[in-house]
Formats: structure tokens, C-alpha cells, sequence
């Protein structure tokens, strides 16, 4: 039975089933009935139904004969995102730099703080979503909404093959190294080095996620 939050019924259903989808627990292919996830989810078939509109909207599912089919994140996805972030994730680093303030500073070392200590128990979950706030707090200080939404929403459909490639403990330490470099940049000022990190650090998860596809 899903707990009760101050947002829809509905949000709460999308949210559960999009967790689902990305996280792999609802594999692509699999089909996803109304009448069993009103059984699972111990909900009616209405916040269900819209929840899985919103599903499609998003490319996540398909509709067919049989019921909602999952699509998930391709290979193909994935490099297409990885080429979007490439372009939009540098510029938005890179628009950071100068605008951060020593709180914003102070909050990015405090999560690399924390990746260190995670990554030191080898808890790949945690770390994963330490790396979501770590880029969350720079797209937030890119001073663009736009930027900001694009960025938050792939890093997110992302999460995954992002948790999979931070299972490999080398990538682990070698993620929380390019976090600091960039903090480190970020905290000088230097969009040109800013720009130039975070592309190294997109670089090198890209080659990572891709390697384990």
C-alpha cells in the first residue's frame, strides 16, 4: 500500500512505477496490466490509468493489445542522452562557475564528503545518489530553470546504468576524484576548467555506463 504524501494519488502511482521502470524491477518488455497494478499498489485503476498516460508521454511504456508495454532506457537512449549532457552539462557547469556561493561550495564538498565515506563501505546506492545532488546543486546554480529541468531529468532516467557503473569500485574512486576537481574549479572561479572537467568526468561515465551495456 503506497504511504500517504501531501501530492496526488496519481504523482505517488507515477512515481512508484517510473522508480520501477528505471531502476530495472519492471524490465523492458514486460507488461504492465491496470487491473494488477491496482492490485499491487493496493490502489483503484484511475490514478493508475493516468499515471501510465504520463508513463507513455514519457517514452517509458507503449501501449499494445495485451497491456502497457515497458520500453525503458535503451542503449540507444543512453547515447543520446550522453551526447545531450555532453553539450548542455558543460555549458551549465560552466555558467555555475563565479556564481556560486561559499554555502553552494561548502554544500558540493559536504556531498563529496559523504560519496568518500559511502564509497568506503562500497554502498554503490548511496554514492549514486550523492552523484544526483552533487550535479543537482550545479545545475541548480547554473541560474537556468531550462538547463536545470533538462539535466535533472536525465541524470535521473539515467539512474540505472549509473548505479551499475559505480558497483565497479575503480569508477567509484575515480567518479569522487573528478568531484572534487571540479568543486575545486568551481570554488576558483575558472569556467574554462570548470568546462573542461565536468566534459572529462561526462567522458569517463559514458565510457563506463557503455562498457556495461
Amino acid at each position: 500500500m503506497i504511504e500517504y504524501k501531501i501530492v496526488s494519488l496519481a504523482d505517488q502511482v507515477y512515481e512508484r512505477l517510473e522508480q520501477g521502470i528505471l531502476s530495472g524491477a519492471y524490465p523492458p518488455g514486460e507488461i504492465l496490466s491496470e487491473k494488477r497494478l491496482a492490485a499491487e499498489l493496493g490502489v483503484s485503476r484511475t490514478p493508475i490509468r493516468e499515471a501510465l498516460s504520463r508513463l507513455e508521454y514519457d517514452r517509458l511504456i507503449k501501449d499494445t493489445p495485451q497491456g502497457s508495454e515497458v520500453l525503458g532506457i535503451s542503449k540507444a537512449d543512453v547515447e543520446d542522452m550522453f551526447f545531450v549532457k555532453q553539450q548542455l552539462e558543460v555549458a551549465a557547469s560552466g555558467r555555475a562557475a563565479g556564481r556560486m556561493t561559499a554555502e553552494e561550495l561548502d554544500a558540493l564538498h559536504s556531498v563529496i564528503d559523504m560519496q568518500e565515506y559511502y564509497s568506503a563501505k562500497g554502498d554503490a546506492r548511496k554514492v549514486r545518489d550523492l552523484d544526483t545532488e552533487f550535479h543537482d546543486i550545479i545545475y541548480s546554480e547554473s541560474g537556468s530553470t531550462t538547463l536545470q529541468g533538462i539535466l535533472s531529468s536525465m541524470h535521473h532516467k539515467l539512474m540505472k546504468f549509473r548505479r551499475v557503473s559505480l558497483e565497479n569500485e575503480e569508477r567509484i574512486m575515480e567518479s569522487v576524484a573528478e568531484h572534487k576537481a571540479i568543486y575545486e574549479a568551481l570554488r576558483s572561479g575558472s569556467r574554462e576548467d570548470v568546462e573542461r572537467l565536468m566534459k572529462k568526468h561526462i567522458d569517463n561515465a559514458y565510457e563506463s555506463i557503455m562498457g556495461g551495456i
